[in-house]
């Protein structure tokens, strides 16, 4: 949204009164992250060595070398450990604080670390504890990405209170400018604080709430007049290669950072690699496939997090049965027809939390609410719903028998949520690309807010999940869902 100034047009930047920012906190943050991440490595390996005396490992030997006592040995995987976190930039200043890199970087140190000491254990014939390698190593990656997630929640907490943030301003055509303000804002956690805007061609005073502090011809100058440390490039016919490179000449000379948003949307930061040609800097973007290898990882996921989700749920399973049948006659378990991977139907279980023949009722109640013209069918406050029906679906018990759609194949753990054949039938070519992977018991809405999204921001997520796909996704995804079940708000019905 432009808003119009009264005044003419402008020459020079328009200072507004702006607070001095820390733009070193990005090195203060991850010196915090090296301090703690040896503290883990002591932690971890103190708790071995005490565990290791115990059992007698207290020295360690091989042929023609000499006799170490244990807690050398120790020193020295600490310390290759802290310096593999280092050299696979799990700290790197981009990279913390936002989206699963960062964790994949701490796990593939880990299995590096794990490779060395496998491959020297081997060649040097050392009689190395094999608690060390089949437990200490997968234990402590597992703790080290942990506490890098409590940090992160710990920046999230500060960013919201508008500390620890880049402080940017945003260059480019008026329209372009508002679609990064607007994408930046609804998306928690990007670390930005948009303070201005730099365009021409317009006369407006804001941009989407935000002031325009200057034109393309004052740009560095209006990163003083903000305090900005941060230009984001949003593009312009008027910016020419020259003009960047006496922008970017500028940018450096103020120690600021420059960023170039392209005009792709929705990708993910693994999918996009740089590649240099005749002095341009070309952008490749890579489409991720649940073929090969990548399905047979999260299909095997699939399989043996179900089958031991099934064992540990069965109490509350039955439990759930038992307070469905004492509510009433009708049946237990409900199943129903939904469109799956690739346009296929399947019957996906639940337990029955509507009275019987809810269904029969559904178009009525859509039709009340004027929203039987929209793919999302999702009745607002909904009568069919039983007192034990509200209860299992506020903490998502209702949806535990779709672990056997899981472990038949027939949905994941992860995945963009099924729909009825009736809101298929709404899909525009967009929103038939979620149907290019198997539906999933969670997904990105789901733990983005469930029953509050419009379906334009479900079909977002879901969009963003299919063309973004990692495991590393998958398993941030299944943790969030944990944490949504644990507590589930107000978004939960």
């Amino acid at each position: 949204m432009l808003r119009r100034a009264g005044g003419g047009a402008r020459t020079s930047p328009a200072f507004v009164a702006a607070r001095r920012s820390s733009r070193n906190w990005p090195m203060r943050y991850g010196r915090w992250l090296a301090y703690s991440d040896l503290v883990v490595l002591v932690v971890i390996f103190a708790v071995f060595w005490i565990l290791a005396r115990t059992l007698e490992f207290e020295r360690i030997s091989w042929p023609d070398g000499p006799d170490l006592p244990y807690w050398v040995v120790i020193l020295a995987i600490e310390g290759l450990w802290f310096v593999a976190l280092g050299v696979f930039d799990t700290r790197e200043r981009h990279i913390v604080g936002n989206g699963p890199l960062e964790y994949a970087r701490i796990a593939n140190a880990g299995v590096a670390l794990f490779a060395l000491l496998v491959s020297l254990a081997f060649f040097l014939r050392l009689e190395v504890s094999r608690a060390l390698l089949l437990v200490v190593i997968p234990l402590g990656t597992i703790v080290l990405i942990l506490s890098r997630w409590f940090w992160r929640q710990w920046l999230r907490a500060q960013q919201r209170a508008r500390k620890y943030v880049y402080r940017a301003v945003v260059l480019g055509e008026p329209r372009k400018v508002a679609h990064i303000i607007s994408a930046i804002r609804r998306t928690s956690g990007t670390g930005f604080d948009i303070v201005g805007a730099v365009t021409s061609g317009t006369e407006a005073a804001s941009i989407e709430g935000v002031p325009v502090v200057g034109g393309f011809a004052t740009a560095a100058e209006a990163l003083d007049a903000v305090d900005a440390d941060t230009l984001i490039v949003a593009g312009s016919d008027e910016v020419d290669p020259g003009i960047m490179r006496r922008l970017g000449w500028a940018i450096a000379d103020r120690d600021a950072n420059l960023v170039v948003a392209p005009q792709l949307t929705d990708v993910a930061g693994p999918r996009i690699h740089s590649r240099p040609a005749a002095g341009l800097p070309l952008v490749h973007v890579e489409y991720p496939s649940l073929e090969g290898y990548r399905g047979f990882i999260k299909r095997t996921f699939d399989v043996v997090a179900s089958s031991l989700l099934i064992v540990i749920t069965s109490p509350v399973m039955l439990a759930a049965a038992i307070a469905i049948r004492s509510e009433g006659a009708g049946p237990i378990m409900y199943r129903q027809t939904r469109v799956g991977r690739r346009g296929t139907s399947f019957g996906m279980l639940k337990f029955r939390s509507m009275i019987p023949g809810a269904d029969d009722e559904l178009a009525s109640l859509l039709d009340a609410q004027g929203s039987s013209d929209r793919p999302l069918h999702k009745v607002i406050d909904d009568p069919r719903i039983t007192r034990v029906g509200r209860f299992l679906r506020k903490h998502s018990i209702d949806e535990l028998p779709q672990l056997f759609n899981v472990l038949v194949g027939t949905m994941s753990l992860v995945g963009p949520r099924p729909q009825r054949a009736a809101e298929v039938a709404f899909y525009d070519d967009a929103a038939e690309r979620r149907l290019l992977v198997k539906p999933g018991m969670s997904g990105l809405w789901q733990v983005s807010g469930r029953s509050r999204l419009a379906w334009e921001d479900a079909l977002r997520l879901d969009l963003y999940y299919v063309e973004n796909w990692s495991f590393m996704q998958d398993l941030q995804i299944l943790f969030r869902t944990v944490r949504a079940v644990v507590s589930p708000g107000d978004s939960a019905r």
